[in-house]
């Protein structure tokens, strides 16, 4: 008898189905959350699964969702676990802490309130985060039980870059806690703690724990990158990260009427996603510059440093 093939062996290019299509999902999803978020961020104190006022906060979770829709797409382009094991970890990340964000806040999301779309949207972030977060650690588990040595590094990052990163990881990082932090131990007010009011515009709890979820994510990426050492795996997370700046920066041209110019925290923030943009491009331009063409891969010699 012929054994049937199943979704678990991997593909021709070293990359298991059942990953690919975590992918495609994800790539969907975040495609509706920027057309609903950042494109009618005007609307979604209505329309959205939880009531969000501010619509330059709408506009910064579409813009993150648009670099996770960068994300996905170019991850799919990529042949092996390897250069898409960052990526998928730091949706893991996101997904994990948004799904704990979403069972705190429960009760603000439009499940029986609302009009029918907001009560729509509610049921499906739901279902989304009771599912998305499992499926990321089954595929992270079953690439990584499959993963037989860790791969080496064939292109060290320069020391430079990783101290930038270093930095920028570590900003992200702790910005993010106190954010999830102090949405967490809010439920009823409007504004998160007082430790949270760092931020250039005022958040809701639970809208600060997803943009918290989000800066943990890139910050768990940028520590990620660092230990794995090698620009010739960098490419989907410089793409990422560079989408990440860039959308940013639409979304708060697109509502600076709403902002204060005059606020220091603003322009520091400015300062702050010029740093990503730069960074990110250095990575993707890299990554791409000393690429191997075709089977040339294969008869790379393998150098003494390797990264889990």
């Amino acid at each position: 008898m012929v054994p049937v093939e199943t979704e678990t062996r991997p593909t021709q290019d070293g990359v298991l189905t059942g990953t690919r299509w975590l992918l495609v999902a994800f790539a969907a999803l975040t495609a509706l959350a920027v057309f609903q978020l950042l494109v009618l961020a005007d609307v979604a104190d209505r329309y959205w699964a939880w009531s969000i006022r501010t619509e330059l906060t709408a506009a910064f979770l579409g813009a993150a969702y648009g670099a996770g829709f960068v994300l996905a797409v170019a991850s799919l382009r990529q042949p092996d676990w390897s250069r898409i094991r960052v990526p998928v970890l730091t949706v893991t990340v996101f997904t994990v802490l948004t799904a704990v964000a979403t069972g705190i806040h429960l009760h603000r999301l439009h499940l029986v309130d609302g009009g029918p779309f907001a009560r729509v949207a509610a049921w499906v972030w739901l279902g989304v985060y009771l599912v998305v977060p499992l499926a990321c650690l089954l595929v992270v588990i079953r690439e990584e039980r499959r993963r037989m040595r860790p791969a080496p590094v064939r292109r060290p990052m320069p020391d430079w870059l990783t101290v930038v990163l270093t930095l920028e990881g570590a900003v992200m990082f702790t910005a993010g806690v106190v954010l999830f932090g102090g949405g967490m131990t809010v439920h009823h007010q409007r504004e998160p703690e007082p430790a949270a009011n760092f931020w250039p515009w005022e958040l809701t709890p639970l809208s600060a724990q997803i943009v918290g979820s989000w800066l943990i994510a890139l910050g768990v990426a940028a520590a990620l990158v660092i230990r794995q050492g090698d620009l010739g795996r960098l490419f989907v997370s410089g793409v990422t990260y560079t989408a990440f700046g860039v959308f940013q920066f639409v979304a708060v041209a697109w509502y600076w009427p709403q902002i204060s110019r005059h606020d220091a925290r603003l322009w520091i923030y400015f300062l702050f996603l010029v740093a990503i943009v730069l960074t990110g491009a250095y990575g993707w331009w890299a990554a791409r510059r000393g690429a191997p063409r075709g089977d040339d891969a294969e008869r790379l010699p393998v150098p003494v440093r390797s990264t889990p």
